[in-house]
């Protein structure tokens, strides 16, 4: 017999059924009542809504007055991040128009150029003085309508100079790093670090956080063959996202039929 206390089983009961699709579509994505829960697990109304609050601290699950409990999970995409980017695989746009179209989603995104004061952390990653002058590109996208990720990248001031698109509002379709390879200005290496933390107030209001969900920060520094030339900050939603890399051989792994 289980020595959990019994929400917490009644919350692992219910997180298994999540997670194995019980309440997603075509299946209906609202849970049964607390009365009809307390029933099933023969348990104390107070019981269930313990249960049901550590699902919802998790993100799994949001309430609404008068409404009941709700699965908010989305199904997640998946962004192999060794082929974003890179010049050498076919693209229909940019990166992320070409990954969600292809994964049979549908994309969308805002922008917002602005040119400020670079931050220190910033700077010190981009080799120029601290609050010197940098472009600021700011993306808002989505997949399938629902916020996926914001995407801040910086430039240095001497590179929106040479490129001078780079300062001017609105979307560069072939993406940034096509539209400075078209300029002579090549990205040749890349250093990422990936990192997860709770969202701030903001983030939490652009991704439609709720609460308990982490999110995913994965900052890239490109390089020129001659000095650092971005940094890009994107910060996913810890629920929606999975990202993988590929290094290497990888041809027995398609051969054991593994995708």
């Amino acid at each position: 017999m289980s020595k959990q206390p019994k929400y917490r089983q009644l919350a692992d009961v219910l997180r298994r059924e999540i997670e194995e699709g019980a309440y997603n579509p075509p299946n209906k994505r609202r849970l049964p009542s607390e009365s009809e829960l307390a029933t099933r697990f023969d348990a104390s109304r107070n019981t269930v809504r313990s249960g049901l609050a550590l699902l919802v601290s998790e993100g799994l699950i949001t309430s609404s007055q008068g409404l009941g409990y709700e699965v908010t999970r989305h199904e997640p995409f998946e962004l192999n991040a060794s082929r974003f980017e890179n010049l050498n695989f076919p693209q229909h746009g940019d990166s992320y128009n070409t990954d969600v179209t292809n994964a049979g989603r549908k994309p969308h995104q805002t922008f917002r150029v602005e040119i400020l004061p670079a931050p220190k952390d910033i700077a010190q990653r981009l080799r120029v003085e601290p609050d010197s002058r940098a472009v600021l590109r700011f993306c808002h996208r989505y997949v399938d309508n629902v916020p996926w990720s914001t995407q801040a990248t910086y430039y240095p001031a001497w590179l929106a100079d040479e490129a001078p698109r780079l300062a001017e509002p609105g979307d560069i379709e072939e993406g940034t790093t096509r539209h400075l390879a078209a300029r002579g200005i090549e990205q040749v290496g890349y250093f990422d670090e990936i990192s997860t933390r709770m969202p701030t107030p903001d983030e939490a209001r652009l991704l439609e956080i709720g609460a308990g969900v982490p999110v995913l920060l994965w900052m890239r520094t490109g390089y020129s063959s001659e000095r650092p030339i971005r940094c890009t900050i994107t910060t996913f939603r810890g629920d929606l996202n999975r990202m993988n890399y590929e290094i290497g051989d990888q041809s027995v792994r398609s051969e054991n039929g593994i995708q």
